[in-house]
């Protein structure tokens, strides 16, 4: 499982690259990706776990699976809009490559828990994320009216909770509800990459 959580990242990026190829800012992605990484391995987790309750929740979506996604986005559309990248925007490349490192050194870091939520769930939420919210930014920027801008803010809000929800629900044992919210993630997920191989 350790191998899955240390392969499945780069081979998905290698993967997408060959239907749409790569975008700007990819040495970028993995120097910040790698000092990232290297932070949180070294210095551990800013918030406490708790229980099943909202703490594992929260914690789940800071620590775990949201806001490592979150961060190279939003990074991403900073430099992007101040001109800080040059060339075509690729919000998902840009994500997938920071999270490389970040994947390498979690496989590291959660590899003697042998643990199948964060070793197996947690990169594949990852790159639904990654994926997912990108393709409601590309839908918003190429179909620019009122309701996609609406639809599109809605979603981007909803994946991130939804993830975080799915990672909560697998560990409180939950599991159906952590497939549901796993499935409602990786839904962009899919049809974005279908219309990627399509247009390919």
């Amino acid at each position: 499982m350790s191998i899955f959580c240390l392969l499945w990242v780069p081979l998905f990026f290698l993967l997408r690259r060959t239907f749409i190829g790569g975008g700007s800012g990819g040495v970028w992605a993995l120097l910040l990706g790698s000092i990232t990484a290297l932070l949180q391995f070294f210095l551990g987790y800013w918030l406490s776990p708790g229980g099943f309750g909202f703490s594992r929740w929260l914690f789940g979506f800071v620590e775990i699976v949201s806001l490592p996604v979150l961060v190279p986005l939003i990074l991403y559309a900073l430099l992007y809009f101040l001109r800080g990248l040059s060339g075509s925007a690729d919000f998902a490349n840009f994500a997938l490559l920071w999270l490389i490192p970040v994947a390498a050194l979690r496989a590291i870091g959660w590899g003697p828990t042998n643990d199948v939520i964060l070793l197996i769930s947690v990169p594949l939420l990852w790159t639904a994320l990654a994926v997912g919210i990108p393709f409601f930014i590309n839908w918003t920027a190429n179909n620019f009216r009122w309701y996609t801008v609406t639809i599109s803010v809605l979603c981007i809000m909803i994946l991130p909770v939804s993830a975080a929800t799915a990672y909560w629900a697998f560990f409180s044992q939950q599991t159906a509800l952590g497939f549901l919210m796993l499935f409602v993630t990786s839904v962009p997920f899919a049809l974005s990459m279908t219309f990627d191989v399509l247009h390919a």
